[in-house]
């Protein structure tokens, strides 16, 4: 098994549950690990895979693996798990991986996954737009769109990334996530190629030539890959083109390092805001 040309791999640590006497990891962890791999190759291709497997109708079901091994890994490695489709069929979808330690290949696999109807596991053949962005994907193509907008254009989508962050996932009553606010707002939403809304943010109107940003919001299953980076990227963007000098946001103090990555200050003492901690945060364009 030759290895093939990756744009996608995935950092993990061997721990100790991982290895026998001789601290050599046990070989089926290695399916584990590329399992692993599957599972953050959805989160690069921006899909929530719960979600974009109920739109497309189906289920990707494991048909066969294969392994070849090269070298050990041991307790405390650091290992990169590498993935690629090598090939798209009528119903399959051939993928093949490597464990790496240093650029070494410890373990070469081949995974082969069969797209099929749920309730009775018969194939069905991979939607178009699954094989358009796994191909789009593989040449580096972007796998989201963002678009900005009024709250008019935008407010569904942007309405049901919200509803499912804050009001559902973190409890925040609705009457406290929805204001007049929204309707002055330029919006921002990122779309993944199935055209499911994924995340989103607004941009106050400047009051002094301070802007505000808020109601950043982030698929749980998308968090860390990037996409709230280029939400902000955007709406900086966008209040610099229109002269702000400054951007100030309301940070939930889990999130504050994000920010402080971004540039971001805290300015102030922490506060509650509708029961989570926040923190007043400013950054001068």
């Amino acid at each position: 098994m030759t290895p093939v040309n990756f744009r996608f791999s995935h950092r993990l640590r061997v721990r100790w549950s991982e290895v026998d006497m001789q601290k050599i990891v046990f070989n089926a962890h290695y399916l584990a690990y590329f399992d692993l791999g599957i599972s953050e190759y959805w989160r690069a291709l921006a899909l929530p895979y719960e979600d974009a497997m109920a739109q497309l109708g189906g289920e990707l079901y494991l048909k066969k693996s294969t392994l070849e091994f090269n070298a050990s890994a041991r307790m405390d490695d650091l290992l990169d798990v590498a993935l690629a489709c090598h090939r798209l069929g009528n119903s399959s979808m051939t993928l093949r991986g490597a464990v790496l330690r240093a650029g070494q290949p410890l373990a070469l696999g081949e995974l082969v996954y069969v797209f099929a109807d749920p309730s009775t596991q018969r194939p069905r053949p991979v939607p178009a737009a699954l094989r358009a962005l796994i191909e789009g994907y593989e040449a580096g193509q972007a796998v989201l769109e963002l678009r900005c907008g009024s709250w008019h254009a935008l407010g569904p989508d942007a309405q049901r990334v919200r509803t499912q962050v804050f009001v559902q996932e973190q409890g925040i009553a609705p009457e406290d996530e929805w204001d007049a606010a929204d309707a002055d707002c330029l919006h921002v939403v990122a779309y993944n190629r199935l055209g499911q809304p994924v995340a989103t943010a607004r941009l106050l109107p400047a009051q002094a030539g301070v802007a505000k940003l808020g109601r950043m919001a982030v698929h749980r299953v998308l968090r860390g890959t990037g996409v709230g980076r280029q939400l902000l990227s955007e709406l900086t963007q966008a209040a610099s083109a229109r002269g702000d000098r400054c951007l100030r946001l309301s940070a939930q103090r889990s999130a504050e390092g994000f920010y402080q990555r971004l540039g971001f200050e805290a300015v102030g003492q922490p506060y509650d805001e509708v029961g989570i901690p926040h923190i007043e945060m400013q950054r001068l364009l």
